[in-house]
């Protein structure tokens, strides 16, 4: 597994390098995730790669297993005294291998979709490593862990037309990888750069 590690690495180390220079206003834009900013967004990526499996489930547990309240607590630990010690913050662990359970590729998808929660409001460009995408969606379209993709995109046929992946029977869902893996994972803006008959009913689906 150390070529997923090796790309979850590379994909924070560009995300540093993308967000050094914001503005304060930029810091405070709202991200993907309801409710975040992207600097909550990237504390919230800080705090995943110091929890250790038996870290996650104290934290987990004293949280009362109720995971707004628990992600909360663990973005107020990690955002630190202003945006700089925030992006400080993360970049120090861009290399860590340190995560709550799961499976090496929920943590690739994590650098990816999260990265993307906060490339996308603020304009930002990045060209993600397409095996590295499709990869994610692999793992995605069979989980229901925490997102919910495997039930969002039930009854739907996806096809990605800039690379050679396509899954699941039903009405058509089509576009760009990443904005289909984002949709997948339940992000609504992203949306906009698909079509297909089933559209509708994944948007629905999607926050």
């Amino acid at each position: 597994m150390s070529d997923l590690w090796d790309a979850v690495a590379a994909e924070r180390g560009a995300l540093a390098a993308d967000l050094a220079g914001l503005s304060e206003e930029q810091w405070r834009t709202p991200s993907l995730c309801q409710g975040w900013s992207v600097r909550d967004v990237l504390a919230h990526m800080t705090a995943t790669a110091h929890l250790s499996p038996a870290g996650f489930l104290g934290s987990f547990a004293s949280s009362g297993f109720n995971f707004e309240r628990f992600a909360n607590k663990n973005i107020r630990k990690r955002l630190g005294a202003d945006p700089e010690a925030t992006l400080a913050g993360f970049a120090e662990v861009q290399h860590s291998r340190t995560a709550p359970p799961g499976p090496t590729a929920s943590w690739l998808g994590e650098a990816i979709v999260h990265a993307e929660d906060i490339r996308r409001p603020l304009g930002l460009q990045h060209t993600y490593d397409p095996e590295s995408v499709r990869r994610v969606a692999d793992f995605y379209k069979g989980s229901n862990t925490l997102i919910g993709t495997k039930n969002r995109i039930a009854g739907l046929s996806l096809r990605a037309t800039d690379t050679d992946w396509s899954h699941g029977e039903g009405a058509e869902v089509s576009g760009p990888m990443l904005p289909l893996l984002m949709a997948m994972t339940g992000r609504r803006s992203p949306c906009g750069d698909l079509s297909g008959p089933g559209l509708e009913t994944l948007r629905k689906r999607t926050r």
